[in-house]
Order: structure tokens, then C-alpha cells, then sequence
């Protein structure tokens, strides 16, 4: 049976390398209220410090504080002596205010505030939460590592989570993790979140859904039968392919029909993006028709005033997703796909727009994107466009060519 020794021993250098390797690590000395740090050598080579920490459900939780000084003396930094290691130990879970740590259902309420004050969706963070089980939610971001994070994502599949939503869930899971790391200095284990929550094979190709334009204007009348306002939500959000968090914002100045070359709208530019904070506009132009149902929204409304407004007279918020239970609705009485969500109106404007003949280039500045989104994600349409341009322009070798062709002198 391997020793157990003194817990003072672990603080010897000596003692530690005469202890044999093994996975449970020796020690665990109380370094206080409910902290416990304790020693671990496994592999040959210097072992390394570990915390141990109430989790406030009875559990405990461990995390790797650093590599210990059993074969150079320790620098403080990159390598640490017992006491060393006791104090940054003190420090991963309490700070040096006596801070209590951010689990991650505090990162996770962090992030949705974040995403409604830059006008996002909300509702990735609560996707998150929604999958998220009690013992995940409640440990400090801090002792969160790589092997637990990869279960839960490997687990999410098996409980019906399809890919495209693993995806979009895993990028808001980094995400608030991220935000977390940012706001609290003793979060040092980005790669924990990096390494587990990596995206699975496949997952992270494009599934994006692509109506037809018969089916988009089915889709139109549906939801002007659901709700007025929300089919001129609907309508805008088809003809301009806009984002809600754009939408929601656009003012009654922006629309501009006394133009000569035709009706359009000054789209906000989207706040994707941590910490962007400039809003600029981009001009998208609108049909005849679409041009008067704005105006007669509009009504005498002052120039600053929401253009689009719902039922009720509030504004639509992308943030509390006001518009994804009736847009589900308007799509049921589409006979479309359940699955199809307000981002298919989008995925098919950019479509649209490809197979039309419009520059990539034109595309991305139309919809608020970069070319590299573009042709990550739209790949196939632009190769569709591409073969119909460059089939135009093929040499057509069947026409045999007879003139100005000498004929050569018979040979005697």
C-alpha cells in the first residue's frame, strides 16, 4: 500500500520525489476555509499542485494550481513551491478581494447582460442554460477543465441536440467563458473551454435553410395573417435579408423615398462583435410596393421614432426574441419546415442575390458580412453562379473553322 505520509511532507522536496506515482494525490492540507492543496505525480518528471474546494453542494472540486519545483527551484510564476502554490490556490478561488469565484451560471447571466445592452440575442445564453446540468452551472469558471467540458458537449447529441444547434451552442458557451475570463483575472484556463468545447466533425459546416422565392412569398402571407406587424417584419426582414437586432432599430429617417433612382432603407450596421460600439447605416434599396406599407407604418412619427413597431405599439426586441413564437406560427401555417426559423429569410436574400449574378463583394456589403462568411458559407451557390458564367463564356470547339485555311500542294 502506497504511504500516506504527514501532510507537512508534501512541502518537502526530498519527501515528495520519494513518494511512488500515482493518479490520487497525496497531502491535501487545509490551506483554509474548506481549500485543501494537495501533490500529484503521475508521469516521470516534476509532478504538480492540486486544489481541492467545496463545491457549497457537499461535492468537492479539483483543479491543477501548477507544476511543483521538484527538479528547479521555483520562480513563482511557471514554477512553485508549497507556499507558492498555497497562496495562487487562495487566490483561483477567492481573488485577492475575498471576491466569491464566477461560476459559470454567473458568466452565463453576465453574457445575456452583455448581449442586451449590444442589442443581441439573449437567447444563446439561454440556450446554454437551458442544456446545462446543476453541477456544470455551479462550479467556478476557474476549475472548469477540458475532460468535463468535452463530456457535456459529447453528451449533447445524445440527448437530441441537432448539429447545426450544437454549434451555435458551443460558440455561445466559449463565448460567455471568454467574457468570464475577461472580467475576472483569476481565470486562467482558456484552453480548457478551447480544447473541450471544440467543435465536433461536421458540425460546423453550414445547414443553413434556403427558401424558395414562391415559398418565401407563402411565408410573407402567412405572417401578415398571424399578425400585421409582424408580417411587415417578416416582408423587410425577406427583401433586405437584416438580422432582428438590426431591424428593431431602424428609424423612421431611415427610410428614403424620394430618391430618383428608387425607395430604400439606411440598415444599421450590425453589433456583432465584442466590444463594437461605432454604429454606422448602409443603404439597402426596397420595391415600390414594400416603400408605401413603411410609410403608412410610419405614420407622422417623428424622424427618430422605431419604424417598425409591433401590435401593442412596443418595439420589436431581438434580445427577448418577441418574434420567434409567431414567426413559428406563421411558418406552421406555411406548411414549411418546423425547423425553419427567421434567419432562413436571410440565408435565402443572400442566396438570391448569388445566383442573380450580384459581385460576392456586393453580396457581403448588402448584408452586413464579410466575403470570407460568404464563401465559407455559401460556398456552393457561388460555384453554381460561377459554372453557369464561365460555361458562357466556353469555347465552342464543335464549330469546325474551314476559312483561311490553306490547302497544302499534292505530293508526286
Amino acid at each position: 500500500m502506497a504511504p500516506k505520509p504527514r501532510p507537512a511532507k508534501i512541502a518537502n522536496r526530498a519527501a515528495r520525489l520519494a513518494l511512488p506515482r500515482r493518479a490520487a494525490p497525496y497531502g491535501m492540507v487545509n490551506i483554509g476555509h474548506r481549500l485543501r492543496l494537495g501533490y500529484r505525480r503521475v508521469k516521470s518528471g516534476p509532478g504538480s499542485w492540486v486544489l481541492e474546494a467545496a463545491d457549497g453542494r457537499g461535492g468537492e472540486l479539483q483543479r491543477r494550481v501548477g507544476v511543483a519545483d521538484d527538479y528547479e527551484d521555483a520562480d513563482g510564476e511557471h514554477v512553485l513551491d508549497f507556499w507558492q502554490a498555497a497562496g495562487r490556490a487562495r487566490q483561483m478561488v477567492r481573488g485577492a478581494s475575498g471576491n466569491a469565484p464566477m461560476t459559470w451560471a454567473d458568466a452565463l447571466t453576465a453574457y445575456e447582460t452583455d448581449l442586451r445592452a449590444r442589442g443581441g440575442d439573449a437567447y444563446n445564453a439561454g440556450r446554454v442554460r437551458r442544456h446545462l446540468p446543476a453541477t456544470l452551472a455551479n462550479k467556478p469558471v476557474a476549475m472548469l477543465t477540458a475532460a468535463e467540458l468535452r463530456r457535456w458537449r459529447d453528451g449533447l447529441l445524445d440527448r437530441g441536440v441537432t448539429p447545426a444547434n450544437l454549434t451555435r451552442m458551443l460558440k455561445a458557451a466559449k463565448a460567455s467563458l471568454n467574457s468570464a475570463g475577461d472580467r475576472d483575472p483569476r481565470i486562467a484556463n482558456r484552453d480548457a473551454w478551447r480544447v473541450g468545447l471544440k467543435a465536433l466533425p461536421d458540425t460546423h459546416r453550414a445547414r443553413n435553410v434556403i427558401l424558395a422565392d414562391d415559398q418565401v412569398r407563402t411565408l410573407i402571407a402567412a405572417a401578415y395573417a398571424e399578425d400585421p406587424a409582424l408580417g411587415l417584419l417578416v416582408e423587410v426582414g425577406a427583401v433586405t435579408g437584416g438580422r432582428p437586432s438590426q431591424l428593431e432599430r431602424l428609424e423612421v429617417g431611415d427610410l428614403q423615398l424620394d430618391r430618383a433612382d428608387g425607395p430604400r432603407l439606411l440598415m444599421p450596421t450590425s453589433r456583432k462583435g465584442r466590444g463594437r460600439k461605432r454604429i454606422g447605416h448602409y443603404p439597402i434599396p426596397i420595391p415600390m410596393a414594400l416603400a408605401g406599407k413603411l410609410r403608412q407604418a410610419a405614420g407622422e412619427r417623428v424622424a427618430s421614432a422605431p419604424l417598425l413597431l409591433r401590435t401593442n405599439g412596443s418595439v420589436w426586441s431581438a434580445a427577448s426574441a418577441d418574434h420567434r413564437r409567431p414567426f413559428q406560427c406563421a411558418v406552421v401555417r406555411a406548411g414549411l419546415d418546423p425547423s425553419t426559423t427567421y434567419y432562413a429569410l436571410r440565408h435565402s436574400s443572400i442566396t438570391r442575390a448569388l445566383l442573380a449574378g450580384v459581385p460576392v463583394r456586393l453580396v457581403a456589403v448588402a448584408h452586413d458580412t464579410s466575403v470570407a462568411m460568404i464563401e465559407a458559407n455559401y460556398s456552393k451557390y457561388i460555384g453554381d453562379h460561377a459554372d453557369a458564367l464561365l460555361r458562357g463564356a466556353l469555347l465552342d470547339t464543335a464549330q469546325a473553322i474551314t476559312k483561311n485555311i490553306a490547302s497544302l500542294p499534292e505530293q508526286r
